[in-house]
């Protein structure tokens, strides 16, 4: 995309007159999409071995929407939905098996995976149960053992 050009993923217009800003994605064979509307709450790395056994990847990029945010707008029916835990649930599509989101409804919150959403540029803030990690990454950004302490972890910090 060139400079200056309008991203049609990043922002509409809404009814009012106001600029929201929007994400669209979805699966990789576009049989489920989903958007998400304004900013996400947080953006970070997680290490932690759920995220990585499920993604099938050494790091995820989580980035946390309210869960009214995050809407199903085609392909509802191609959803697979699966909890290890019974506290997060993994949404992936039953025809390509892409991963899609993990829901966490106790906290409200949808962790829409960065590279579901087009256009949509990742800025992790911190790296998460970095403790648990097989990749080190060198980026000068906090490293929590677990998850930061208002978060619900012990907020203790790995050295790079």
């Amino acid at each position: 995309m060139e400079a200056g050009s309008k991203n049609e993923f990043a922002e509409n217009q809404t009814g009012d007159g106001s600029m929201e800003e929007k994400h669209k994605g979805g699966c990789f064979c576009g049989a489920v999409e989903l958007e998400v509307t304004g900013p996400p709450i947080v953006q970070a790395y997680c290490h932690c071995g759920d995220c990585r056994a499920w993604s099938g990847t050494p790091v995820t990029s989580a980035t946390l929407w309210p869960a009214d945010a995050v809407q199903v707008t085609k392909g509802e029916d191609h959803i697979l939905s699966y909890s290890r835990t019974g506290e997060t649930i993994r949404k992936s599509c039953k025809t390509c098996g892409g991963a899609l989101v993990a829901a966490i409804p106790a906290a409200g919150l949808v962790d829409v995976f960065g590279g579901v959403l087009k256009g949509f540029h990742h800025e992790a803030t911190a790296h998460v149960y970095y403790a648990q990690r097989v990749l080190d990454i060198r980026d000068g950004l906090p490293k929590f053992r677990d998850m930061p302490a208002e978060g619900g972890g012990s907020g203790e910090f790995v050295e790079e």
